[in-house]
């Protein structure tokens, strides 16, 4: 098929008119809808909303949906009447997400009964039910809307909904960030720039209808956002959806009865469906990702062992739509060979994609010299998945876009065939005696040391700020036998130099380790519980200093 279109909407529509009778969309909670039934409800949806639910000046709608049909659903009529869908981070407390809410001026939250009945969140909007949309429906609605759906020619359809009328540039959705470092922002994404990263997967991945793709990935999360959900509304793969991802049971069955082809994950649930899932569950894979997050080669070892596929690693950002670089998997090149496949990288740029590392000290870092071939520096991308801006935030955006450059606040290396590999995250080291001090690395010792092997992390490392030093490394960790003396002799023997090893007395026992609804580590979270036992008046600000 040709080239996705860059107007998501336009898509959509004729995605759904290709795949009338097909099998397009399922969830585990039993529901299935052909693509005509996709848009019909779409469409349906549409009107109710319209007809006095919605005011006319509504711009954003909140949606607090988990991966399913009626998610999809949601997410699909929103560009069809106008609006702008905005999915919010359940795991999120009450506080963070009215803080969402109140960001995007979210006046109605739709969401369903038996969903906020898990919840428990105090939501400072109107909630509006799908559950209740079965009895709002008239004959009419559905007479109306099946009339658009099969009946119309597209382009008076188009005109119809509006959607002749959609630029590249106006805006598709507000993704907020984790909020892994500080209160969530607003992430504003065009049509544009989902659209860039839909097109560039159809020309990597080259999914086709016989292609299903698994969602367990949430909305509120860009991966989700694009893999699991405009992947599937714009191209033709269906999609089946899953609530829970760490329900590896389930997910396992929904990939067993669905002959799912296409599994895309974070690492961490990946470690999950590992341990959980039956060999058999995942035997008509083809392409597996675990992207978001760094993954070990031993896990990888252990899952192309049980399962037949090797995973391939990714990388994005939700400033960049998010997805930036990417392995190519063998089955899927057009010589079927592994020249797309580099691993311990994230590999090549996407197509319209352009990466550069720096030295992280220049002075302007958007102009700065690429470096050589192999050299760690900080990493940049340009290209039509950057962003708009943060919303509300104009000074925040200026900071992290320079002349049309997204800094990623990554520390990275490209080889001499641009094959990308992630060295670490500036936000994750530490400044001592002088020297940059990587978290990560050390929480990787910790982790053999602890005995978690890739199943659950074990420790977590950050830093809070001290008087004498600037910074002292703290290590969250579960409980363990050893004692913090025995293990700082044993990093010490792993090779980590002393100003590495955390001293005795900055180890905190926790029943739990932060995590959030991502999978990925609440490094906010455990900074805030290393703050709360060594508060300490801050050292004299430094230029140079940097903490997690």
């Amino acid at each position: 098929m040709p080239d996705a279109p860059s107007i998501l909407p336009r898509a959509f529509l004729r995605m759904c008119r290709r795949n009338w009778g097909r099998a397009k969309v399922a969830d585990s909670m039993g529901t299935a809808l052909t693509g005509g039934e996709l848009l019909l409800r779409s469409l349906v949806l549409r009107r109710i909303l319209n007809r006095g639910i919605l005011a006319p000046d509504e711009k954003f709608v909140g949606l607090l949906l988990p991966p399913s049909a009626g998610g999809v659903v949601a997410n699909a009529a929103m560009p069809l009447m106008g609006r702008i869908g905005v999915n919010l981070n359940y795991t999120l407390s009450s506080p963070l997400l009215n803080h969402c809410i109140a960001d995007c001026g979210i006046r109605h939250v739709l969401t369903s009964r038996r969903f906020m009945e898990r919840l428990k969140l105090d939501v400072q909007a109107e909630l509006v039910y799908l559950e209740d949309f079965a009895t709002k429906a008239t004959k009419l609605d559905k007479l109306v809307a099946f009339i658009q759906a099969r009946l119309l020619p597209m382009p008076i359809l188009e005109r119809q909904l509006g959607v002749d009328r959609l630029q590249g540039d106006d805006l598709l959705t507000v993704i907020f960030t984790s909020g892994s470092t500080g209160n969530p922002k607003g992430v504003m994404l065009s049509q544009a720039n989902v659209g860039s990263n839909i097109q560039a997967i159809e020309q990597i991945i080259r999914l086709g209808a016989d292609d299903v793709a698994v969602g367990v990935l949430p909305f509120f999360h860009s991966y989700g956002y694009l893999a699991a959900l405009w992947t599937v509304l714009a191209l033709d793969p269906k999609g089946v959806y899953h609530f829970n991802p760490l329900d590896a049971q389930q997910v396992g069955k929904l990939c067993r009865e669905h002959r799912a082809t296409v599994f895309m994950a974070t690492p961490t649930f990946v470690r999950t469906y590992l341990k959980r899932c039956a060999a058999e569950d995942f035997r008509t894979l083809d392409v597996v990702f675990a992207a978001a997050e760094r993954c070990s080669p031993e896990m990888f070892d252990a899952f192309e062992a049980k399962f037949g596929q090797r995973p391939l690693e990714a990388y994005g950002c939700t400033e960049l739509s998010p997805l930036v670089a990417v392995n190519v998997p063998p089955s899927r090149s057009p010589h079927g060979d592994k020249t797309g496949v580099r691993e311990g990288t994230v590999g090549r740029p996407i197509p319209g994609v352009t990466a550069k590392v720096v030295k992280p000290d220049s002075p302007n870092l958007a102009a700065a010299e690429p470096l050589p071939a192999g050299q760690s520096g900080m990493l940049l991308v340009r290209g039509p998945n950057v962003m708009q801006g943060y919303l509300n935030q104009p000074e925040m955006t200026a900071k992290v876009i320079h002349d049309g450059w997204y800094i990623t606040g990554d520390l990275a290396s490209i080889d001499a065939d641009g094959f990308i590999t992630i060295t670490g995250r500036e936000s994750r080291f530490s400044k001592l005696a002088g020297e940059m001090v990587p978290h990560v690395l050390i929480e990787e010792k910790l982790q053999k040391i602890l005995g978690g092997g890739d199943e659950h992390l074990q420790a977590a490392v950050t830093a809070v700020p001290d008087v004498r030093k600037g910074e002292r490394l703290v290590v969250v960790h579960l409980p363990t036998t050893k004692t913090p003396e025995q293990i700082g002799q044993e990093l010490s023997a792993a090779g980590l130099p002393n100003l590495f090893v955390p001293s005795p007395d900055s180890f905190i026992e926790v029943q739990e380790i932060p995590v959030l609804g991502t999978g990925k580590l609440d490094l906010k979270g455990v900074s805030d519980i290393a703050l709360a036992r060594f508060a300490a008046p801050a050292a004299a600000p430094s230029t140079d200093s940097r903490s997690s």
